[in-house]
């Protein structure tokens, strides 16, 4: 076809696809109620163009294993067009959609997402979160993740003044792990509290470690701790045991981050079976996909906050999404969104930014660079690279 309607050579095509692999051991291992880190190891993906753009992305989960699924992904990549984000997205996803519905099929998309996003904006000269509609703010409030079990430490009190550490670096609120057993869990809820004060906000985070019953009696025992949301009670498949959790005790009930795509949260949104839902945008399936979820959020009156555990470039990306919010009702003086901010050791985590994105007081500045912001530090990439 020729003429003002034939269809044109993309300006630009992807030439190459990326990952890499940092990798970290840890001097003293930690561990949630279902996982144990003695590593950290995070998977990142770089896409370079034929003009020389490259844009970052980075997926969650299992690191290796994500890497070979964007291996896998890369090759339906190449000499395509990487502003066309939604064809690619569905492409991409049908590619591998009768296994891979949820888990790596869609967490190593997230991270080829995130990086083709990232190349639009800097095709166009504007941040991700201009893409997205528009900043609402240029900052957001973070809150300090931390208080894993740490080998080798009397818990209840190692939680206790981390937390207190986090509150008097200038953050307004913490979130701590839990899921380990109900009485040991407790006592180290009301050593937090205390030790953080009463103005503090408090989130939980059992990390699917308790069955209905034990989830219920926790609830009901720290209901006096001023609890903002208790995160993951029961594993993630059970739907009807997170109902009956939300029913069963007073403390708002959150969840989310193994949720991956908009297939996934349709239940849990439609029953109610969350107060919070918390999409990881390197999990549910990018920014193409993380869109969709807060379309269905608000559809729902359901709160939104995105949850964020990986290095420089999630910060980055979640930074863009959170600025480009909007507020859930809108009002005068609206609920505003807040970003978890990991606390734990992690060498690598800002190190790989040459311009990091760190806290003053609790408040972290949204980047309004061309793309997530992100510029990387190859140097730190290349000394935490994986050595196999």
């Amino acid at each position: 076809m020729t003429g003002p309607f034939a269809k044109k050579d993309p300006l630009m095509k992807i030439a190459a696809v990326h990952t890499h692999i940092l990798d970290h051991r840890l001097e003293t291992p930690f561990e949630s109620a279902s996982m144990r880190f003695d590593r950290r190891q995070h998977c990142l993906v770089e896409i370079v163009c034929d003009d020389g753009t490259t844009g970052w992305g980075e997926c969650l989960g299992p690191a290796r294993l994500n890497a070979a699924v964007v291996e896998a992904y890369g090759a339906r990549l190449l000499g395509r067009d990487p502003l066309e984000t939604e064809k690619l997205w569905q492409e991409l996803y049908n590619l591998f959609r009768d296994q891979g519905q949820r888990g790596l099929a869609v967490t190593a998309l997230s991270g080829i997402d995130v990086a083709l996003w990232d190349i639009k904006g800097k095709r166009f000269g504007v941040s991700v979160s201009a893409l997205l509609g528009g900043r609402m703010r240029e900052s957001v409030k973070a809150y300090a993740t931390g208080s894993f079990r740490r080998d080798g430490v009397d818990r209840v009190r190692d939680n206790a003044e981390e937390c207190a550490a986090h509150i008097a670096a200038g953050f307004h609120a913490v979130k701590i792990k839990i899921g380990f057993g109900v009485a040991e869990d407790l006592a180290v809820i009301k050593a937090v509290r205390e030790a953080i004060g009463p103005a503090a906000r408090l989130m939980i985070d059992a990390n699917h470690g308790y069955d209905v019953l034990e989830a219920i009696e926790l609830g009901k025992g720290a209901a006096d701790c001023d609890i903002d949301w208790f995160e993951e009670p029961v594993i993630p498949e059970q739907l009807g045991a997170y109902r009956a959790v939300r029913q069963g005790q007073p403390i708002p009930v959150a969840g989310g981050e193994t949720w991956h795509g908009r297939f996934a949260f349709k239940e849990p949104l439609e029953t109610r079976a969350i107060d919070i839902a918390q999409p990881d945008l390197c999990g549910v399936g990018g920014f193409t996909e993380m869109r969709r979820v807060a379309d269905m959020a608000a559809l729902h009156g359901v709160r939104l906050v995105p949850h964020v555990w990986g290095t420089a470039v999630q910060i980055a990306a979640s930074l863009q999404f959170i600025a480009a919010l909007l507020p859930d009702p809108p009002r005068r003086r609206p609920i505003e969104p807040i970003l978890e901010f990991d606390r734990t050791h992690n060498p690598f985590r800002q190190s790989i930014a040459a311009e990091p994105f760190e806290h003053e007081d609790g408040i972290v500045v949204i980047p309004d660079r061309p793309g997530i912001g992100f510029t990387p530090n190859r140097d730190a990439i290349e000394e935490f690279r994986l050595r196999d």
